[in-house]
């Protein structure tokens, strides 16, 4: 493990971070994958829908920026979703297709003839699924597995074996499913799945150690965020081997959504050291995208995509903000292409104000001026209880000096 807690101009985190007692029980891969599910999984996101050409759109962007699997969605949804996925797979892009499917010779079939890289092949495995839902035991789910991934692996797909619901399995029925799978039909990876997003990270790394043991295989990780730790319990996975982090852009997904793929890029990167060869700076333009076709807003604090996480309101320590950001930041804004921003309100103080005046061209205040500009703003931050616009601001100017 290489981490530099600090890097001129783009991080300085903590250096807890790097010290032995901390890293010295990881176990970490050399490259970890990004799989984004947001044009499946995110699309599950109630009143969510992306047409044909949103998800082409969004295809684009996400392998521009970098992602290394891109999972276009179910065929077996409907024809739309057919043909998006063919579409996507044709466009030659950097980013590896996927498709999901059910353990279905058919899905299969569709995933081959959209031209996909590889098949994500669910089956349930959680024990609330399969005495309420489905009826089946483990060897019921093995039955309809095991041709399937044959039949996969034979057409030439890389082949995730993905059976959902693992952190509320019984572990004798995972176990007996896992090794009659490797017995008899041994896919490329194996995904451990948090469905429910209700799994301690030190029980997701328990997992992911049993399911590398039991297979020898490659372990991918799937989280949702119930519990808002999808990307804490994928991360944790990470530590101890897991090689494919799957994700969504904007931490779309069923409920509470799943991992946030940007926040797990910038974490692996700049906490664990691991080389994401991602284009940080593109990320608010797929932002944007994802939630203008989505329609559903980013919160302005939400952590990387949010529009105000390098804002600051305080008066103190206005001028770092621009000059020294990493005084006052974890990473520099310009890592992922944005910029540190004063606005002004309840909490400013005098420099807020003069450094406003500045960017207006406005010298020649006095101290006086300045008193007067800063009270007249915070009684309207309060009146308003929010801050203040530039033409609010410029109103106020002009009423003082």
């Amino acid at each position: 493990m290489s981490v530099e807690y600090f890097k001129e101009g783009e991080w300085w985190v903590s250096p807890y971070n790097t010290i032995d007692e901390v890293t010295s029980t990881f176990d970490l891969p050399e490259k970890v994958e990004i799989h984004d599910a947001t044009l499946r999984d995110g699309e599950q996101t109630p009143g969510v829908v992306f047409s044909p050409e949103d998800k082409i759109a969004i295809a684009e962007k996400m392998s521009e920026v970098g992602v290394d699997r891109i999972e276009a969605g179910m065929p077996a949804v409907s024809p739309d979703d057919y043909k998006a996925i063919k579409q996507i797979c044709s466009l030659g892009l950097k980013s590896k297709i996927y498709t999901f499917a059910r353990a279905m010779q058919s899905d299969i079939d569709s995933a081959i003839e959209c031209g996909a890289d590889g098949v994500i092949i669910e089956v349930p495995i959680g024990y609330p699924k399969l005495k309420y839902q489905f009826g089946w035991t483990w060897e019921d789910v093995y039955k309809k597995s095991a041709p399937i991934i044959k039949y996969a692996k034979d057409n030439g797909l890389h082949t995730v074996f993905f059976p959902y619901d693992t952190t509320r399995a019984r572990e004798d029925d995972l176990e007996n499913l896992l090794n009659a799978v490797m017995d008899n039909c041994p896919p490329d990876s194996v995904g451990v799945v948090d469905t429910m997003g209700c799994a301690l990270p030190e029980a997701i790394k328990y997992l992911v150690k049993k399911v590398k043991k039991l297979t020898n295989l490659p372990v991918e990780i799937h989280t949702h965020n119930d519990f808002g730790m999808g990307v804490a319990t994928e991360l944790a996975a990470v530590e101890v081997g897991a090689s494919v982090v799957h994700s969504c852009v904007n931490g779309l997904g069923e409920r509470t959504g799943n991992a946030a793929m940007e926040e797990l890029v910038l974490a692996l990167e700049v906490l664990y050291g691991i080389k994401m060869d991602y284009d940080m700076k593109k990320f608010p333009e797929l932002f944007e995208l994802v939630s203008k076709l989505s329609n559903v807003p980013i919160a302005a604090n939400k952590p990387v995509g949010g529009s105000r996480n390098f804002t600051r309101e305080s008066g103190i320590g206005v001028d770092l903000v621009m000059e020294e950001p990493l005084a006052m930041f974890g990473t520099h804004p310009h890592l992922t292409g944005r910029t540190g921003d004063i606005v002004l309100g309840k909490k400013s103080g005098k420099r807020s104000v003069t450094y406003s005046l500045e960017q207006m061209g406005i010298s020649g205040y006095s101290d006086e001026a300045v008193a007067e500009i800063l009270s007249q703003v915070k009684a309207l931050g309060i009146q308003k209880k929010t801050i203040i616009s530039h033409d609010e601001f410029k109103s106020i100017v002009d009423s003082v000096l």
